[in-house]
C-alpha cells in the first residue's frame, strides 16, 4: 500500500485528479510553505477583483469601468499562471528529466499550447 504524501504542515495531500489522459494519474505537489502562501494570496486578490466586478455589474457600472477591471484580473491570473508554470518546470519537469521521464516534456508542450489559445 502506498503511503500519502505530507504538505508543508505535515498534513497529508491530497490529490489533485488533474493527471494526464494519458497516464490516468493522480498527481499531487508538495509545495514550500512560501510558494503556498505566495500563490494562495495572489488567487485571493483575484477572487477579489473578481467579486468586485460582479458587484459593479450589479450597481449598474458603466461598461468601460468594468472592462477596465476585468483587465486587471486577467492581468493577476496571467501573472499567477507564469509563477505557477515557472515553479513547475524547475521542480517537477525538471526533477521528471533527471528520472528519465522525458515524456513529461511533452505533456509540458501541450499544456503551452492550451494555455497560448
Amino acid at each position: 500500500m502506498e503511503q500519502a504524501e505530507k504538505t508543508w504542515d505535515g498534513s497529508e495531500a491530497e490529490p489533485c485528479c488533474a493527471g494526464t489522459e494519458e497516464t490516468g494519474c493522480c498527481a499531487t505537489k508538495l509545495r514550500s510553505e512560501e510558494e503556498l502562501r505566495d500563490l494562495s494570496h495572489r488567487l485571493s486578490r483575484i477572487e477579489g477583483q473578481i467579486r468586485g466586478i460582479k458587484g459593479m455589474l450589479e450597481r449598474d457600472a458603466y461598461c468601460i469601468d468594468i472592462l477596465n477591471q476585468v483587465s486587471a484580473a486577467s492581468s493577476a491570473l496571467n501573472s499567477f499562471t507564469k509563477v505557477l508554470l515557472s515553479s513547475h518546470i524547475r521542480s517537477c519537469v525538471a526533477e521528471d528529466i533527471r528520472d528519465g521521464r522525458e515524456d513529461k516534456l511533452e505533456e509540458l508542450v501541450r499544456t503551452l499550447q492550451k494555455l497560448m489559445r
